[in-house]
């Protein structure tokens, strides 16, 4: 009788318990600096294939997707581009680029 009732004090305790979760760890993601969807290394193609991403692209850079040469440049980064740009891409315009470009989800 003693282990009948042994038994059932030891269940009864042991299910409220067994409801309870571990508490669960802070996620690493959440602690980590979040990364820019988009860099001044990322192609160009890459950043004009998002439709807000080109938006900047276009008003930041004088419309910089319908360049006749852009089929040229597209698979290379803003940063790869510049020097080659003959100075049309300033220092300027590239943080206006990446800071706008920044803000995006």
């Amino acid at each position: 009788m003693k282990s009948i009732v042994l038994a059932a004090v030891v269940l009864a305790s042991a299910a409220p318990l067994a409801a309870q979760s571990a508490p669960s760890a802070a996620p690493v993601a959440a602690a980590a600096t979040p990364v820019a969807k988009f860099t001044l290394d990322t192609p160009i193609e890459t950043i004009a294939a998002d439709p807000a991403a080109k938006k900047v692209l276009d008003a930041d850079l004088n419309n910089i997707t319908a360049h006749p040469m852009y089929d040229q440049f597209k698979s290379m980064s803003l940063s790869q581009v510049q020097p080659l740009s003959g100075g049309a891409l300033t220092d300027e315009a590239l943080v206006k680029v990446k800071a706008d470009l920044a803000v995006l989800k």
